[in-house]
């Protein structure tokens, strides 16, 4: 098994041996990238030692937008950075939607997105449709992209920030015997040449970062505990072009018992094709006919359609009870980083990315002392006291309208409102809580009273048929 050894991790930077299988050589941090890289002000904990010879060295495990996001920030941040992905070319079951404020916090370019979607439609149980997107201003939209296009971007760009990208697969961690003693990380590597299984090969870090999804090794690692999970399933179906126009700018969200019990079905516009699927949680082993149903309601839209890609993937529900341990955290679908109600969590997962690696490079002072976990733990508090009312209420509203049929009506009834539109636009494209006005807010609470009333009242009559 190839190995990277260090005479005194502390201080010294690895011995570059040549073995029979693949040694890990971990790149130098880009200087230039540090030059530009705004530095911060607060300190590592002052029990932390500085680090000669060498920059604090930080492993990412899982390559999408939380890894790349992280690799990217603390490359730039004096950060010896090493990210191992298994899957280059990973295409994940996700509708693939993402906020405005994502392009520009992120500096994502316009061609990595395939669809500005400027309307949408939310179609009940009973196939009523409400138009959504008329409080849009002109410059606004939800960005449609495709994940093994964003997330090989993301890479890239923490790639040319210095970082090393490996594509490997995470076997196990050994964590250290001694307080700054190293975690050794076992993988596969892979290099086109090793055949399926690849090169047994291992690392010594720092401090490690599991960004690698819902079934995450480096989770299981550190006791995370477990959570509840949805399954995504989704098909991406070439159609006819004059019936791609119809999808031009335009996503559909379906909900109904149908669909899914507990969520909702979708029909979002990529570049050529469009991504049409469903999840749940409570009813994994009927998938196939939820989405079965998700194409029969679409169906005069789709006709002629091919089926051209299947994906499916577990979907986390709720953060994890444990997300961080000693010099190890989680970060996007490996901490639970997914909304209820809308199962968004790209934005979300670049977002933590960012903030645990901005924590680490406050913390060792942009790579200059080791790290502690009370460094790392300044990214959960920050991260919980910004989020954590997100999640709450979309909870809240999944519990309250994806119960039942009629309830899913007065939630389509409810999205009619133009007030309700851009509150729910204004707080998904800035990630804001949008300040609202009082007066429409007592509107708001008596007509969604209404529509609960007239969803139980249906419910109580289907009830007796």
């Amino acid at each position: 098994m190839a190995s990277v050894a260090l005479k005194s991790f502390v201080g010294l930077r690895k011995s570059q041996e040549t073995s029979h299988a693949s040694i890990t050589t971990l790149s130098k941090t880009n200087q230039s990238s540090n030059l530009n890289y705004r530095r911060q002000s607060i300190m590592a904990a002052k029990t932390s030692p500085k680090i000669n010879g060498r920059n604090l060295r930080v492993a990412i495990i899982g390559g999408g937008p939380a890894g790349g996001a992280a690799a990217e920030t603390l490359a730039k941040g004096g950060v010896e950075t090493i990210l191992i992905e298994r899957k280059m070319d990973n295409a994940k079951p996700c509708g693939g939607a993402i906020p405005l404020c994502m392009v520009g916090e992120f500096d994502l370019p316009l061609d990595i997105i395939d669809r500005r979607v400027t309307k949408m439609k939310m179609i009940s149980p009973s196939n009523v449709a409400v138009d959504i997107g008329q409080t849009l201003k002109p410059h606004e939209y939800i960005g449609m992209v495709r994940r093994e296009v964003l997330d090989a971007y993301l890479r890239d760009r923490a790639a040319a920030a210095g970082a090393q990208v490996i594509n490997g697969l995470f076997i196990k961690m050994d964590k250290p015997t001694e307080k700054y003693a190293p975690y050794v990380l076992h993988y596969n590597a892979y290099d086109g040449k090793a055949g399926s299984t690849g090169v047994k090969t291992s690392v010594e870090v720092d401090a490690v970062i599991g960004a690698d999804g819902a079934n995450s090794r480096v989770a299981k690692s550190i006791d995370a505990g477990d959570y509840e999970y949805a399954i995504a399933f989704q098909e991406r179906i070439k159609i006819p072009e004059e019936k791609m126009t119809y999808y031009e700018n335009l996503a559909e969200m379906y909900v109904g018992d149908d669909v899914s019990p507990d969520f909702y079905g979708w029909v979002f516009p990529k570049c050529d094709h469009v991504a049409v699927g469903t999840g749940t949680v409570t009813h994994k082993p009927d998938i196939k006919k939820f989405q079965t149903a998700t194409r029969l309601r679409a169906r005069d839209k789709i006709l002629g359609g091919k089926i051209i890609r299947v994906e499916a993937h577990p979907i986390p529900e709720h953060p994890r009870p444990r997300r961080l341990a000693d010099r190890v955290a989680l970060v996007g679908d490996a901490a639970g980083y997914v909304t209820k109600c809308s199962g968004e969590g790209i934005y979300f997962a670049a977002k933590s990315g960012r903030m645990c690696a901005e924590a680490i490079v406050e913390g060792s002072e942009n790579g200059m002392r080791m790290v502690e976990e009370s460094d790392l733990r300044k990214y959960l508090e920050k991260w919980d006291k910004t989020y954590w009312p997100t999640y709450k209420v979309l909870d809240i509203l999944q519990k309250v309208f994806y119960r039942s049929n009629p309830a899913r009506e007065a939630f389509v009834e409810m999205c009619a409102d133009e007030y309700v539109q851009k509150m729910t636009f204004d707080s998904y494209l800035y990630k804001k809580v949008a300040p609202g006005n009082p007066l429409e807010d007592l509107k708001l609470a008596v007509n969604t009273i209404g529509s609960l009333v007239r969803a139980n009242a249906l419910r109580n009559e289907m009830a007796k048929i």
